[in-house]
Order: structure tokens, then C-alpha cells, then sequence
């Protein structure tokens, strides 16, 4: 008989709801163990429960990635479970509406550490195990990287940022077999909309799904580790909000 290949890894972060919670879901599908972090225990946990068939693996890892401190040790324990990440998804973030002259430093702190800090410690958390198995890092991006939106400059400033981030990460672990792709999209309808930091009046019906973005994820994570397809640009039918 042939020797049987072990199951692909994924990590995922903000994996609890929203575009996270398709993903888990798809990866799933797909035939993927799964490392699962979100900050809500409960919805972390039904998730888990709900994916846990046909002997996967699903570990969770409930964390604040607003918390500097607690992620590297947070992913230690994690890691420490026995499952070895191919893929870390990236998708954990936040959005601030205002203007810039009167956003407050701390929630300007806040934004960027969630959007792109913490993307920086994840990653460099989890290189050592991604080196060994030349493995992929997607960074969900957004159209705002690109574009400059009033009230939302806090925003882009950190999606471009975290852009530039990935195009230095890929150059720099090229070497070391690890790809980095990010998936650049346009206005998903997901929680974030409900947050208390933003404050919109779009017509969400016109967004993406998050099934349709956890679609892509997992078209990106499935291309030949050969080659690199470095962005996909998913937008609305509808164009920018």
C-alpha cells in the first residue's frame, strides 16, 4: 500500500466568526487539521465542536491579540500540542471610523497592533515550524492599502503597512522555502461592521461573503508549492464602498 501523507496544518487567527469561521469551515473541507485562535472562548469552542468528524484534529487557542505580552506564549502552548502548521492564515484585525486629527494615540496604538503587530509576532512565532516545512503565510489585506478613505485613514494606514510587511517577509524567507501571499479584499460582511469603533452606513447586501473570501484563501493555500501566487484582489461586483 501506498504510504498515507499526513494531514496539511492551518492556523487561523480571528477564526471564531466572520471570514475566520468560513475559513475554519472550508479548510476543513479541504481535509485540514486545524489551529484555531479567536478572542471568544464560546464561539471558539462551538466551532471546534462542530469541526471536530471524521478523526481532524482541532485545537483552540483562546487569545487577545490586543495583548503584546500573551501571544508568544499563547502560541508556545499551542504549538506544544503536537500539530505543525503548513499554513498560517492571518485574519484577525479591527477598524477605526474617524478623523485623524482626533483619533486618540491609544486607539491608534490598538489598530496597529492588532492589523499588523501582531501579525509580526504570529509570524515570527511560527517561522521556525513553517521553515521546516516550507510552508505558506497568507496576510488578509484589504483594498484600503491602496486607496485613501476619509474616516478610515487609521485603517488604511495599517493595511498598507501590513502590504508592506508581506512583500518584505516573502523576500526575506524566500530563501527558507516559505512563500507569503495576501488576500487583498474589498468590503467582506462580517461582525466588523458591528463593531463600537465603526461607524458605517453601506448597504452590506452588496458585499462579499465571507464564504466567498474563505474561497479564495483556500484557492491560494492550494496553489504548487513550486510556484507563488503573491496577491489575489477579491472585489464586490459593486466596486469600493
Amino acid at each position: 500500500m501506498p504510504a498515507s501523507h499526513p494531514s496539511p496544518v492551518v492556523l487561523i487567527t480571528g477564526a471564531s466568526r466572520g471570514i475566520g469561521a468560513a475559513a475554519a469551515r472550508q479548510f476543513a473541507s479541504a481535509g485540514y487539521n486545524l489551529l484555531l485562535l479567536a478572542r471568544s472562548a464560546p464561539e471558539l469552542e462551538s466551532l471546534a465542536q462542530e469541526l471536530r468528524q471524521d478523526d481532524r484534529r482541532v485545537e483552540t487557542c483562546c487569545l487577545d491579540l490586543a495583548d503584546t505580552a500573551a501571544i508568544s506564549p499563547a502560541l508556545e502552548e499551542l504549538l506544544g500540542r503536537g500539530l505543525t502548521p503548513t499554513l498560517l492564515v492571518n485574519n484577525a484585525g479591527a477598524a477605526y471610523t474617524g478623523s485623524l486629527a482626533e483619533m486618540p494615540v491609544d486607539q491608534w496604538q490598538w489598530l496597529f497592533q492588532l492589523n499588523l503587530t501582531s501579525v509580526f509576532q504570529v509570524c515570527q512565532a511560527l517561522l521556525p515550524a513553517l521553515r521546516s516545512n516550507r510552508g505558506h503565510i497568507i496576510n488578509v489585506s484589504s483594498h484600503a492599502a491602496r486607496n485613501a478613505f476619509p474616516e478610515w485613514g487609521a485603517y488604511c494606514a495599517s493595511k498598507a503597512a501590513l502590504a508592506a510587511f508581506s512583500r518584505c517577509l516573502a523576500e526575506e524567507e524566500r530563501s527558507n522555502g516559505v512563500r507569503v501571499s495576501t488576500l487583498t479584499l474589498g468590503a467582506v460582511n462580517t461582525p466588523l461592521w458591528d463593531t463600537e469603533t465603526v461607524h458605517s452606513s453601506f448597504d452590506r447586501r452588496a458585499m462579499l461573503s465571507p464564504e466567498r473570501a474563505a474561497e479564495a484563501l483556500v484557492s491560494l493555500a492550494q496553489q504548487p508549492a513550486s510556484q507563488i501566487v503573491e496577491d489575489i484582489t477579491l472585489m464586490p461586483a459593486a466596486g469600493a464602498f
